[in-house]
């Protein structure tokens, strides 16, 4: 298994310890963060600044895109060494669900508990 890319929002407190908490559980380095604020990184991607403000997406080895909810399991796979998670999400009633959790912590994100954003610590990244 190859490195995973996670872009994340790098100016939200939630979404800088989430992207924490996926680093932690990465024993073997398979997960790569990047900070979509960082110059020229969507567009590395194929991706546009918007779409990363607004969500989470996950870039894997063989160049497959997932946003959201598919983005962070594809992370978690990649930082745990297991693939399950992606493939349980495949089944639609798990994807609806997941999915539906996800918009809801996305769109209160900035009233759930977080860390000091990534960009805050690291303006020189962020293009401060």
């Amino acid at each position: 298994m190859g490195e995973i890319v996670l872009i994340f929002d790098g100016w939200c407190g939630f979404c800088t310890r989430a992207a924490r908490w996926i680093r932690r559980w990465d024993r073997r380095g398979r997960v790569r963060l990047v900070p979509c604020q960082r110059p020229g990184a969507p567009e590395r991607y194929g991706l546009t600044r918007a779409q990363c403000e607004e969500a989470a997406w996950a870039i894997t080895p063989d160049g497959q895109r997932h946003r959201g909810a598919a983005a962070v399991l594809a992370a978690l796979d990649g930082a745990l060494g297991w693939p399950g998670l992606l493939r349980l999400y495949a089944f639609p009633p798990i994807r609806w669900l997941v999915d539906g959790l996800y918009e809801q912590i996305a769109w209160h994100r900035g009233r759930l508990p977080g860390v000091r954003p990534y960009c805050e610590e690291h303006p020189e990244e962020c293009g401060a």
